[in-house]
């Protein structure tokens, strides 16, 4: 097979992690360098690897799950039961049990996936699934105040800024001060702020935990950046973060990678009009459950997080101002009945898993979005990460 003829079937494979910029001469140390990791996973008759000419002289490495097992364990590239499906193969640490656990889920969704997920070594690729590990820990243990009167942070770590936003304090360490704004174990309080935000934090605190053991001088440029400037919203989505998935190639349904941020939209026009209910952004933490960053001791599943948007369409009402609000005792009341209904339940998953509409259409779509969200890599080798100059 020839280079261009190489290149174009390279292109043509689906999914799984490519591992490219390889020189020809050392494509056999790298394919003994990821038996060996395999081995420490457990999943050396899992996968499967394919190795290509590429370009300038350099090799690509394909790897992803055998069809067997692929099957046994992802059908239909659905990752909500993979924990389960993965059995309870362990670490030989067992204080580091859950820590192993997540980590592999995430190696074996990402050679699995749909999608292919390219890193430029086998160091790229650790680093990544370190920072997943990093963000689902966290979202796992954040917890937002519900709706108090105005959006707030920890006053030791942090001031507001009309223009700059929510900035670091000098000399407040930016991990501890992520910590502190949505881990209420360490300031004994809620603090209240979006669900779009906390998400925010929660990446940023995956990356930065990243950076302080395998690349400090990142960290230290993340320290510098947030005392002077919030980087929020579509400049974060720009900075930080990789879309995949689109309307054209929607991601499968059930197809989550734990460290995803996602967004799940409410299909009914009228109940999206509330401020804060046009939809849900959450974290994939892996084992089937969706961030809850209100009432983080019940996390969602897919379809608990489906019914509840599904009943916002239910719990809407105009206010004596003529503004529509959002009755979530009525929300709550009406999930517990169709939770506890079988036929009513079906019925709603029925409407409500299944592709969203696109903007401004409210039709038949469902809750579910085409794309999913993952950090840039943060790899001291390989560091995609471009801060702005503030």
């Amino acid at each position: 097979m020839n280079c261009s003829t190489a290149w174009l079937a390279l292109q043509s494979l689906e999914g799984g992690i490519q591992l490219s910029a390889c020189p020809a001469n050392q494509a056999d140390r790298l394919a003994l360098d990821l038996s060996a990791w395999l081995k420490d996973w457990g999943l050396q008759s899992a996968v499967q690897t394919l190795t290509l000419p590429a370009k300038d002289g350099l090799v690509a490495m394909i790897c992803s799950l055998r069809p067997e097992f692929q099957q046994a364990c992802m059908p239909g590239h659905d990752t909500l039961a993979l924990h389960e499906r993965l059995g309870h193969l362990g670490s030989s640490d067992p204080a580091n049990q859950e820590v192993w656990a997540l980590e592999r889920e995430i190696w074996v969704a990402l050679l699995g996936s749909p999608h292919r997920f390219e890193f430029a070594s086998l160091a790229s690729l650790a680093s990544h699934i370190r920072v997943r590990r990093n963000m689902a820990l966290a979202a796992r243990k954040t917890a937002l105040a519900f709706k108090t009167e105005a959006a707030e942070r920890p006053a030791a770590d942090w001031h507001y800024e009309e223009e700059a936003g929510f900035i670091l304090k000098p000399g407040r360490p930016l991990i501890q001060a992520l910590i502190a704004a949505t881990q209420p174990e360490a300031t004994g309080k809620l603090y209240d702020f979006s669900c779009y935000r906390a998400t925010e934090y929660v990446i940023l605190l995956g990356i930065a935990q990243e950076a302080e053991v395998h690349h400090p001088g990142l960290l230290a440029e993340l320290q510098k950046l947030n005392e002077r400037h919030a980087i929020r919203s579509g400049q974060f989505h720009d900075v930080f973060l990789v879309e995949y998935g689109s309307m054209e190639h929607p991601l499968p349904a059930r197809f989550y990678i734990p460290g995803d941020r996602l967004w799940f939209r409410n299909p009914d026009e009228r109940s999206s009009d509330v401020t804060g209910f046009e939809g849900s952004w959450v974290m994939y933490m892996g084992g089937g459950l969706f961030s809850n960053f209100w009432k983080r001791e019940t996390p969602f599943t897919l379809e608990s997080k489906a019914i509840e948007i599904f009943h916002w369409r239910h719990g809407v009402y105009t206010d004596a101002q003529g503004e529509l609000q959002m009755d979530e005792a009525v929300v709550d009341r009406l999930v517990a009945q169709t939770m506890a209904n079988p036929q009513a339940k079906a019925q709603v998953l029925e409407k409500m898993i299944r592709m969203r509409d696109p903007q401004g259409v409210y039709a038949q779509g469902g809750c579910i979005d085409t794309t999913r969200e993952y950090p840039k890599s943060v790899s001291r080798d390989h560091c995609e990460l471009v801060l702005p100059r503030v």
